[in-house]
């Protein structure tokens, strides 16, 4: 084993964990998703999906406040699990992502780093 999975753990190890703000999912997730390449790649995604949950609870002239409260009675979080240490957290960033939308539509695109997207390409593929 490398250092680096020492550290970070290997990516077979790391998922995110898509947690519902609601407690309509009590505390299980709504979702895992895995197949990541690197924490790098869980990161990206994570950060994006949360930006997109946020954004997705932002109503036109509210404040920093109402949209963090908005998201936190029905958002969605994600939890970067399964290294032991650089798993991105949303608490570092939820005051910023409250306080302004993002500039650019790619903060949001957490799609485009979906694992499991290349896995519906790769049955698409098969299909034909």
């Amino acid at each position: 084993m490398s250092i680096e999975q020492d550290i970070l753990g290997s990516a077979q190890d790391i998922e995110v964990r898509i947690m519902d703000l609601s407690g309509g999912n009590g505390a299980e997730p709504v979702e895992v998703v895995r197949g990541f390449t690197s924490l790098a790649h869980a990161n990206a995604f994570a950060r994006r999906r949360v930006r997109d949950s946020m954004e997705v609870c932002r109503g036109p002239g509210m404040s920093a406040d109402q949209v963090r409260d908005a998201w936190f009675a029905f958002g969605e979080d994600a939890e970067v699990t399964g290294a032991a240490e650089g798993a991105w957290r949303s608490g570092a960033e939820i005051a910023a992502f409250a306080a302004q939308p993002p500039r650019d539509a790619e903060d949001r695109n957490w799609r485009v780093l979906d694992p499991r997207r290349d896995t519906d390409d790769e049955d698409e593929e098969d299909e034909a």
